[in-house]
Formats: C-alpha cells, sequence, structure tokens
C-alpha cells in the first residue's frame, strides 16, 4: 500500500502532496524536507530505489519535476514506478506536456485526477482512458455550473 505521494520541483519547492495514512502535520513536515533533501542530493544515475526507515521510497523525475512515492516494504517498487509513470501520462495527456506551472495553477485537477488513479493508497483504475474520461465528465460539470458569461456580466473578463 502506497503511504504517501511527493510532487517537488528541482528547486526543492513542494508542489503536490497526497498522503494515504494518518500523520501529524510536523510529522509530514519532517518527512518531507528529509526525503526532499536526500532525493535532491542524489546523483541522476542513482538508483530510483531507497529503503527508508522500514519503507520504500521510489522517485522519477520528469523535466523539473520529481514524483516521490513511498510504498509498505513487502510492495513491489517497480509497480510503485508504473503507477508514477502512468500518473505522469495521465498529467501529460491532459494538459498536452505537462510543466510545474499547470501543477500550481491546477492543482485541484492534479489532485482529481490522483484520486480517480489511486485511492486510499491502492490503485483504483488502471486504465487511462477511464480516468481521463472521469475529468472530462469533471470538466463538463464545471462548466455547467459557471454560467455562461457571468465573468463579463461582473466585469471580470
Amino acid at each position: 500500500m502506497m503511504q504517501f505521494l511527493l510532487l517537488f520541483s528541482r528547486q526543492g519547492k513542494l508542489r503536490l502532496q497526497k498522503w494515504y495514512g494518518a500523520q501529524a502535520t510536523k510529522q509530514k513536515k519532517k518527512i518531507t524536507r528529509e526525503l526532499i533533501t536526500t532525493i535532491l542530493t542524489r546523483k541522476p544515475k542513482m538508483c530510483s530505489f531507497l529503503e527508508w526507515k522500514d519503507m520504500k521510497v521510489v522517485y522519477k523525475r520528469y523535466a523539473s519535476l520529481y514524483f516521490c512515492c513511498c510504498v509498505e516494504e513487502s510492495d513491489n517498487e517497480l509497480l510503485a514506478l508504473e503507477v508514477i509513470h502512468r500518473y505522469v501520462e495521465l498529467l501529460d495527456k491532459y494538459f498536452g506536456s505537462v510543466c510545474e506551472l499547470d501543477i500550481i495553477f491546477n492543482f485541484e485537477k492534479a489532485y482529481f485526477m490522483l484520486d480517480e488513479l489511486v485511492l486510499g493508497g491502492e490503485v483504483q483504475e488502471t486504465s487511462k482512458k477511464n480516468v481521463l474520461k472521469a475529468i472530462a465528465a469533471q470538466d463538463l460539470l464545471q462548466e455547467e455550473e459557471t454560467p455562461q458569461g457571468f465573468f463579463e456580466d461582473h466585469g471580470l473578463g
């Protein structure tokens, strides 16, 4: 089972975090700081798997973003790497070559996509097509909720 997923920049800025187990806020910050520092100091040719405490950390860098996932010691790290890759593929498909700014300005979409893929630390949906359908349905719902011309009528458009 996945314990948490972190998404951070090369500069060490946390862009997205999803925790699947109960942790105190102070503990989350400590874990995040420790892992970001550890991963950023590793050389590019080094293995993307770490044994950390009594768990395994799997990470992968895509452009300027690091995707880091922590799984239980008995879990398959290659499967965790595949989940990370599937998530990146979904983000790429939706945003058209995802970048850090897409995550910053559309973090709710990134979280929604992650929730469609992983629920409670377990993979919920393996089909990219089904996840993208759910996101398209969510977008459609959102469009219906925002009345056409609302922004123009209120001097915001």
